[in-house]
């Protein structure tokens, strides 16, 4: 069973929903949560925040956050998590941002990525340093904010 199936069935099980915001990742995650057979019943949907204007005025991240941090960063992560947890009114709350190339952004290295999570425990950011092209990230990008989501998930339902 692969990442995205097993993340719906562990959701399923526990009547929970997730929605993600996405970056660097141009709808990458979306796809990943809502390839399994049912997942309607727990993915919600998502937003594509490509431009910082979408994660200020959709997502709510507020501009003192992008100023201060930068929209690669581990606080613009947890706000688009956090964000999209309200936007959508689910239990989860999946982001990504980051630098997938090929030039720097924000004087941040390519292959930087910030993978936001937003749930009943609260809001983490957990940073990465990807290789490889612009695919190549990307791709790393999705599988590490699903594989981010399907641990805390069955963690909190191990700690219950």
């Amino acid at each position: 069973m692969d990442l995205g199936a097993q993340l719906h069935a562990e959701l399923l099980l526990r009547g929970q929903t997730v929605a993600c915001a996405e970056s660097m990742t141009g709808g990458g995650v979306a796809q990943e949560l809502s390839a399994a057979p049912g997942a309607s019943e727990t993915f919600v949907g998502g937003v594509v925040s490509y431009a910082t204007e979408v994660k200020m005025g959709v997502l709510g991240v507020p501009s003192e956050l992008v100023e201060e941090h930068g929209v690669v960063s581990a606080d613009c992560a947890e706000a688009m998590a956090d964000g999209i947890r309200r936007v959508l009114d689910t239990d989860w709350g999946v982001s990504t941002t980051g630098v997938a190339g090929p030039t720097t952004q924000e004087g941040k290295p390519v292959g930087l990525v910030y993978v936001g999570l937003s749930g009943p425990t609260g809001t983490s950011a957990r940073e990465l340093h990807l290789d490889g092209d612009r695919a190549e990230i990307r791709a790393a990008a999705v599988a590490a904010a699903v594989e981010t989501l399907l641990a805390a998930v069955t963690e909190v339902s191990d700690n219950d």
